[in-house]
């Protein structure tokens, strides 16, 4: 049976006093786990170090938001995933959608980011997921497909036995609304069957996590859904007690 995930993504918010507060307040719920779930926090890059001695001893697992592809030279800015290893970083988000936009990664970069994570022991996060246009047009499916193959054509199918899987629909980050259980649904088990067509073992132990303004209201339906594993969660998840009640949620 697959274990579930939910890693709380904080984007470029915050500073060292509320991220120290933030933690503090997530400890005394958390530290010691939730039955059956992988709590990763992912804080922005100057704050890694500290939150790291924060959740130092408790069972919560530190993740990056971003990673470089290369592992060294001339990269003024990049991060390498050797560099995150140093700070006991698990786990890393690549691909998310806002990189995707604002910085134009393409998804040959960003399967050259994944495969650069796992060779540095790190476990990637893989965001994939279509805009509302593409979803308009009826070509999300396609779009999702698309993102999955060029990662599988540069790390294999098993290179996701050792990687999650993060579908945000684009139309539904920070904006409050959310697809509703069933689209969500209906595209996790899309993922599941489009690996499952070239390794059924691999896609049965894949973790695919839901992103997409999960809240505490919304978070358990969507978390009882068959093939959804778990949340990658934004907003939500700069509150203490929200977070708390996410992780807390998942049956």
């Amino acid at each position: 049976m697959r274990r579930a995930l939910v890693a709380a993504n904080w984007k470029m918010h915050g500073n060292r006093i509320f991220i120290q507060e933030l933690v503090s307040g997530l400890i005394p719920a958390l530290s010691g786990g939730v039955n059956g779930v992988d709590i990763v926090i992912c804080p922005p890059f100057p704050y890694l170090q500290m939150v790291d001695s924060l959740i130092k001893g408790t069972e919560i697992v530190l993740g990056a938001q971003d990673v470089g592809a290369h592992e060294s030279g001339p990269y003024t800015g990049e991060v390498s995933a050797s560099m995150l290893a140093d700070f006991r970083v698990r786990y890393v988000i690549v691909g998310h959608s806002e990189r995707r936009s604002l910085m134009n990664e393409c998804d040959q970069h960003v399967a050259e980011k994944f495969v650069a994570a796992q060779q540095s022991g790190l476990i990637p996060v893989l965001c994939v997921g279509e805009t509302l246009a593409e979803r308009d047009q009826g070509i999300a499916g396609q779009v999702v497909e698309r993102q999955l193959s060029a990662v599988i054509d540069q790390a294999g199918v098993t290179g996701f036995s050792r990687a999650v899987i993060a579908y945000e629909p684009v139309w539904a980050i920070g904006t409050g609304r959310s697809a509703s259980v069933e689209q969500a649904q209906e595209m996790h088990a899309a993922i599941r069957q489009l690996i499952a067509l070239q390794d059924d073992e691999v896609a049965q132990s894949v973790q695919i996590i839901y992103g997409g303004s999960v809240n505490p209201e919304n978070a358990p339906a969507l978390f009882a859904q068959p093939d959804i594993d778990g949340g990658l969660i934004g907003g939500a998840s700069l509150n203490a007690d929200s977070f708390v009640r996410i992780c807390q949620s998942v049956s």
